[in-house]
């Protein structure tokens, strides 16, 4: 009955852990598994026969574990997570384990009854684990490895513990406190380290989400720009469909020798007209809005803006994306105009943006006030709510298989950047 238990308990680690490793997806993989499987009861059974069962537990490692990880290494063809995946199963070896000694603590009964029960529980938990553990470990198998390892970490210590304390030595049995402490020591690490790594991605997720509010944010104000100024762009339209009427009305007051009412009229129209101006740098509607917008607010900031366009109508990044690029990389050189300024000095900004070739290009040159500290080629702000335009251009250049560059020339901060659509993922872009 022992030789049984043996053989059935090593048949439910191998089965759970090539679940694990999902080594068994195809005909060819199975017949392989099984047939390697089939050869360890045999040997087992030999050794068993020749020698006994505390040289088989001895020798049980080299004899079923060492060969098992090699086996799904091959099917799989990975090296590292067969290996957690044998020695998760190995954990689990212990559920079974731990459910037949209560069964025969309250039931009562002998080692005979022990391994009856071991071997009546194997089958109805290997299906309940497979059916509702094996999708979540399977999951972790495609992170890092670092996450991996970190899966991998408790199942390994347990797998060291319980050969050195039970199988090798009797120090478990002998009852030695730093030996009994162990495994309490090592779940009550593992569950600090656990709160640690949720507190830790908890702050991410935090602040994820405020970057993800505060370019939602820019968005829809951007967006909110876009409408005014194509609605701006639309009157504009209509009073040169009604100039007919305009020079009508002229007439008359300059007929009357109404002179002075003919020049507040023409001054209010003309007020009318340059409030409503939409300049046209290039062909693309969405870049020229954002152009012009911020063309009149440099203006009204006494920042002289020079603009050189050469976009299409039809441009390989979308309206919203380059909302947002432009956006941000034209507020932060107005911003660092705002610091020349305090100075007293002239502050300048020089947009260049064109299309070749389905490739974006775009350079952006400002004054600024000191030199900007760089992280890894790219500018940092300690501030506050700072720094999060900067980082949404590099997540859109990098969507798009573009390049950017940030630089300091002499008195001038500049952008340098290029994207095309060949790498540009299908999702919509709102965040970092």
């Amino acid at each position: 009955m022992s030789l049984l238990n043996n053989v059935a308990v090593s048949v439910f680690g191998s089965v759970l852990a090539a679940s694990f490793c999902d080594a068994l997806d195809r005909r060819k993989n199975r017949i392989i598994f099984w047939i390697c499987i089939a050869l360890i009861p045999i040997a087992q059974g030999i050794i068993y026969y020749v020698w006994d069962d505390g040289f088989l537990r001895q020798i049980y490692p080299l004899l079923v574990h060492v060969p098992l990880i090699l086996l799904l290494c091959g099917l799989t063809g990975k090296l590292l997570w067969p290996f957690f995946s044998v020695m998760a199963a190995y954990l689990c070896c212990q559920l079974r384990r731990w459910l037949a000694l209560l069964a025969v603590e309250i039931l009562g009964g002998g080692v005979l009854m022990l391994d009856v029960v071991e071997l009546l529980i194997t089958l109805p938990l290997l299906f309940g684990l497979m059916h509702f553990m094996t999708p979540a470990v399977r999951y972790i198998s495609g992170y890092s490895r670092k996450m991996q390892c970190q899966f991998g970490v408790i199942p390994v210590l347990y797998y060291v513990f319980d050969y050195l304390t039970r199988v090798y030595t009797d120090l478990l049995s002998s009852g030695a406190p730093v030996v009994v402490e162990f495994m309490p020591f090592i779940c009550c690490g593992a569950y600090l380290v656990f709160l640690l790594y949720n507190f830790t991605k908890g702050q991410e997720e935090n602040r994820m989400k405020e970057i993800q509010k505060s370019l939602d944010m820019q968005v829809a104000q951007s967006m909110r720009e876009i409408t005014a100024l194509r609605e701006s762009q639309n009157l504009a339209s209509r009073y040169r469909h009604d100039l007919r009427h305009h020079l009508q009305y002229l007439y008359a007051c300059l007929e009357n020798h109404q002179i002075q009412k003919a020049e507040d009229y023409i001054s209010d129209i003309c007020n009318e007209l340059e409030q409503q101006k939409v300049i046209q740098y290039c062909e693309n509607e969405a870049a020229n809005l954002i152009l012009s917008s911020f063309a009149g607010r440099a203006e009204a900031e006494g920042i002289v803006m020079k603009v050189e366009g050469g976009m299409k109508a039809k441009t390989v990044i979308s309206d919203t994306d380059l909302c947002v690029l432009l956006s941000n990389a034209l507020e932060n050189a107005i911003h660092a105009c705002r610091e020349v300024q305090k100075e007293g000095k002239e502050a300048r900004i020089e947009v260049q943006i064109y299309e070749k070739q389905q490739q974006v290009f775009l350079q952006i040159k400002n004054s600024c006030a000191g030199a900007p500290i760089f992280e890894n080629g790219v500018p940092v702000s300690k501030k506050k709510g700072h720094g999060i335009g900067t980082r949404s251009i590099c997540a859109i250049v990098e969507r798009y298989g573009g390049v950017y560059t940030f630089s300091l020339e002499k008195e001038y901060f500049v952008l340098r950047l290029n994207l095309s659509e060949k790498n540009v993922d299908s999702v919509h872009f709102t965040a970092v």
